[in-house]
């Protein structure tokens, strides 16, 4: 019990400590820094003009790389002379004094807010105030380009470069109209695919359908006697009459009587309910409404017993003859195929 009470009371110091050691983590020089003004050993002093001619610049990259480069900023564009890049070495000395090393050469460096340094430089005190507006707009882009022009490979054409606003918005614009494009095209491919999808499950369809009439025209005469009989001793039964008597007085079909329905339709036409799964993938009402069909039934009456408005089953007949033969169709013609469905 003690050794949690005294983890408990000493958690927060070492979170603190946690806290104290990333803050010391945080990279002290980050960012774009332009030289403000420098001091002579003689006293004398020389302030770097932001509106005429170039002024320094210098990108930190953490507190181990610095990018130097002479630079104008002109409306909407920067002007970039790279000049060096060179490794930083960061020696905190106390009290605010830092050892400053480029190259291994020592350069005291002075911080004296976040946004304003002293670096010492042959005898020269010169002052670099931190500017976030180009850190933000143009830092990166500053850096890899002074990478680049100083390596060894490009250092013998060091030239200006010219970084524009309008020619980055244009890229972006640019890079935007790729990605469109590029989506269209993949809806296109996926639209292209879902038609050749369509298509091959229409003829399918249609050779489905064939079967079914080159099956029944196949028959012998006799055989489709024989199945007429059948049909018609079906329809006369009192099995049929009484369920078509419960149907036509509005009487709500449990699912006991759903499944009677089947047994009925499956003896009289064996492969009628398989056929009717295997067109088109039904929903329970769709499915419904094509047994009630096959038994004969007025569309009123499928309304009134699926509790729904003659509207809505008329519309659901026309959207299966769509949905299955691929083009427009009335309810009544696809009344007319289901009941052609013999067997």
């Amino acid at each position: 019990m003690k050794k949690i009470l005294f983890i408990l009371a000493i958690s927060p110091l070492l979170l603190g400590c946690s806290h104290v050691e990333k803050e010391q983590k945080k990279f002290l020089l980050q960012g774009v820094w332009l030289a403000r003004h420098g001091e002579f050993p003689t006293g004398e002093t020389w302030d770097y003009s932001t509106e005429e001619g170039d002024i320094f610049c210098r990108i930190f990259d953490g507190d181990s790389m610095t990018y130097k480069c002479r630079l104008s900023v002109t409306g909407g564009s920067i002007v970039v002379l790279p000049l060096d890049k060179c490794e930083v070495t960061m020696i905190n000395k106390g009290g605010g004094e830092i050892l400053y090393l480029e190259d291994g050469d020592p350069r005291p460096l002075t911080i004296i807010n976040d946004s304003t340094i002293t670096i010492q430089m042959n005898g020269v005190r010169n002052t670099w105030v931190r500017d976030d507006k180009i850190t933000q707009e143009w830092g990166a882009e500053m850096r890899d380009l002074i990478a680049n022009a100083t390596s060894s490979e490009a250092r013998s054409d060091i030239q200006y470069y010219v970084l524009s606003a309008k020619e980055r918005e244009q890229g972006s614009v640019i890079h935007g109209l790729v990605f469109v494009i590029m989506g269209i095209v993949v809806a296109m491919l996926i639209l292209v695919q879902v038609i050749v999808s369509n298509q091959r499950s229409k003829r399918q369809l249609q050779q489905q359908l064939r079967q079914i009439q080159e099956e029944y025209e196949s028959r012998p005469q006799p055989v489709r006697q024989a199945m007429m009989e059948v049909e018609e001793a079906f329809f006369t039964s009192e099995a049929y009459i009484a369920l078509h008597k419960r149907i036509t007085n509005g009487v709500a079909l449990k699912e006991q009587d759903w499944d009677e329905i089947e047994k009925f339709l499956k003896q009289v036409y064996p492969g009628f309910t398989s056929k009717l799964r295997s067109l088109y993938r039904m929903s329970e009402l769709e499915y419904q409404v094509c047994l009630l069909i096959k038994l004969r039934i007025a569309p009123k009456d499928i309304a009134n017993v699926l509790f729904r408005d003659v509207s809505t089953i008329s519309t659901v007949r026309s959207r299966l003859y769509q949905k299955v033969f691929g083009h427009k169709g009335g309810a009544k013609e696809w009344d007319d195929f289901i009941l052609s469905i013999s067997t």
